[in-house]
């Protein structure tokens, strides 16, 4: 059963796919962050740019580098603060949808060379949906604190990306109690899940897939049991 997402009232983009960090890394010459490892960082976005199934989107002023992530996101459904790390963690959540974190690199290369953000580079835009389901629905596939569903992402229907949400490295658990910690979550905060192993043109790299979005190309996300989050890519408005 498909539900419609709720207004979004906050974003945090956990970082929780070791695959994606590596990768990204490596192709900047730097080795992995031991601190990665020992807590599940996340960056808050904008819940003001929040955009839709079959929206329309374009790159940031200043922008020739637009990037899609594919991701997942959990919503809060129940008001929370300082959740165990295990699966009673889950009980809050009002269900999962798929989130496509949509990136200028460019302008994001250069706002984190500074040491903070990113900012200009993410605040933009981020797609959600195109429905909400519900862990009931989705049980037979949780285990381990995490769920097994494989991903696609294509570019004009040429798959670019393909993953598997079950690889991530942090448990949902895990994101939930570090997101509650000392704070009040409420219905209609969304958590990220980070981009999956080969989730992003970045990761791939702009030469080995034709490039960065452009105009007229037409995103695609899928993840299983929870459909497809489908954008357009448009001109900047004058």
């Amino acid at each position: 059963m498909r539900h419609p997402l709720p207004p979004v009232a906050s974003i945090r983009d956990f970082y929780a796919f070791e695959q994606h960090v590596k990768t990204c890394r490596g192709h900047r010459g730097l080795a992995m962050a031991p601190e990665w490892y020992e807590v599940p960082v996340f960056y808050f976005s904008n819940p003001a740019s929040v955009i839709g199934h079959e929206a329309e989107v374009f790159a940031p002023k200043g922008s020739r580098a637009l990037d899609y992530e594919l991701e997942l996101a959990c919503l809060i459904g129940t008001e929370c603060r300082d959740l165990p790390a295990d699966d009673r963690a889950m009980e809050v959540v009002a269900g999962f949808t798929i989130m496509n974190d949509w990136s200028a690199r460019d302008l994001q290369r250069l706002e984190m060379a500074v040491g903070l953000g990113p900012s200009k580079g993410k605040d933009f835009a981020t797609s959600l949906g195109p429905d909400l389901v519900t862990l009931d629905e989705l049980s037979d596939q949780y285990r381990d604190g995490r769920l097994h569903l494989e991903m696609t992402a294509a570019v004009n229907h040429r798959i670019l990306s393909h993953g598997n949400a079950g690889s991530m490295y942090w448990t949902w658990p895990q994101l939930l109690a570090h997101a509650s910690r000392d704070v009040t979550l409420r219905p209609g905060d969304v958590l990220g899940s980070g981009t999956v192993g080969t989730g992003c043109i970045l990761e791939l790299t702009p030469e080995a897939v034709g490039g960065w979005l452009k105009p007229g190309d037409v995103v695609e996300l899928t993840v299983e049991r929870l459909g497809t989050l489908r954008n357009r890519v448009v001109e900047h408005p004058p």
